[in-house]
């Protein structure tokens, strides 16, 4: 074994496919999540996966007590991934202290423990959001941070900012703040995929469900953006990329011959814009499965377009999108057929 990785939101839809990216490349995973919005089965679709059942631990990461514990119990953690946060953007608006709450203390409850610890460095699982709505795309990571237009968007600068701040007083680890687009598919198994609890705050998973007629339509928030067919645009990253790209950021902070920077920060995208609408008939395309949608207003807090340049990742991580949106749609769908079988 390479060592001990905890990664906080294990069971939730990046922290599952990350944890099978880490098993794979010879790590222990440690997983803690608090299942608000992910399903301990997880663990059995990483099993079935790798052969091995991380070790869990249904924790909340601003449970301080609880958090020493899993330190304790597993001494020698070597690097975390941190990816516990509450995560969609309308929900930000209308319960803007709940996004706070969970996704700042939980990187500060993190971050003290490590210390504690002797933890040599963590993966900070942020976002594109932090760019606001770019004046030049695609978008680089020298690009100037935007005041939010969420208070999910907000916790995620704010967090960049208290990693950045607890680097320059000299804390004894090193920080990769890796900011993503938008994580769509599933494992190519279908064994682990994208499941929100009740109703999806997400596109992806609301067009599956919508395809599988679970959901009666989906609603495209505006057609009216200046875009060429008019809904926003964005930059799909594959889950299974994203997910490698984590692995890579360990390795780099744990290389010691590496010499990097403490602090380093790298976007993780395809490089490629797709609207909403060209989204869904790709999705159509490359299925064969109608999805019933409609035009409805704009959402507050959307922004019109965002892409990735994803440069610095290719060269200084060695990492690169490889896989095509039609065939993460194709991964999505299957994952999206499995589990409405099962149900």
């Amino acid at each position: 074994m390479k060592g001990k990785i905890l990664v906080t939101g294990g069971t939730g839809y990046i922290g599952s496919h990350t944890t099978v990216e880490l098993i794979n490349a010879g790590y222990e995973v440690i997983s803690m999540d608090n299942l608000s919005n992910s399903n301990i089965e997880v663990l059995d679709g990483i099993e079935a996966i790798t052969g091995i059942r991380p070790k869990f631990y249904e924790a909340d990461c601003n449970d301080e007590a609880a958090v020493e514990r899993i330190f304790s119990e597993n001494p020698g953690i070597v690097g975390l991934i941190h990816f516990a946060a509450s995560k969609a953007v309308g929900e930000s608006v209308q319960k803007p202290l709940l996004y706070y709450r969970n996704n700042l203390l939980s990187l500060i409850v993190m971050l003290e423990a490590m210390e504690r610890h002797g933890t040599k460095g963590i993966v900070f699982s942020s976002s594109c959001t932090v760019y606001g709505q770019p004046e030049v795309l695609p978008v680089t990571e020298n690009a100037p941070v935007q005041e939010a237009l969420s208070p999910y968007g907000n916790t995620k600068q704010i967090n960049e900012e208290i990693l950045r701040d607890a680097i320059y007083a000299g804390a004894p680890y090193k920080a990769i703040r890796l900011r993503y687009f938008n994580p769509i598919g599933a494992h190519s198994s279908a064994l682990i995929g994208e499941l929100p609890l009740g109703v999806p705050q997400n596109l992806i998973p609301y067009l599956t469900q919508t395809a599988a007629g679970i959901r009666q339509e989906l609603s495209v928030f505006g057609d009216d953006y200046n875009t060429p067919d008019g809904s926003c645009i964005r930059d799909y990253i594959n889950v299974v990329d994203l997910a490698k790209a984590h692995v890579i950021a360990i390795e780099r902070i744990l290389d010691e011959d590496k010499q990097s920077e403490p602090l380093e920060t790298f976007n993780i995208g395809t490089g490629r814009g797709v609207s909403v609408l060209e989204l869904i008939n790709t999705f159509e395309q490359v299925t064969g499965v109608k999805v019933p949608h409609k035009i409805v207003g704009r959402r507050e807090g959307d922004i019109e377009q965002v892409w990735a340049n994803p440069k610095h990742a290719n060269e200084v991580l060695g990492w690169e999108a490889k896989e095509t949106l039609a065939d993460t749609l194709k991964s999505a769908w299957a994952w999206q057929e499995r589990i409405t079988k099962k149900a």
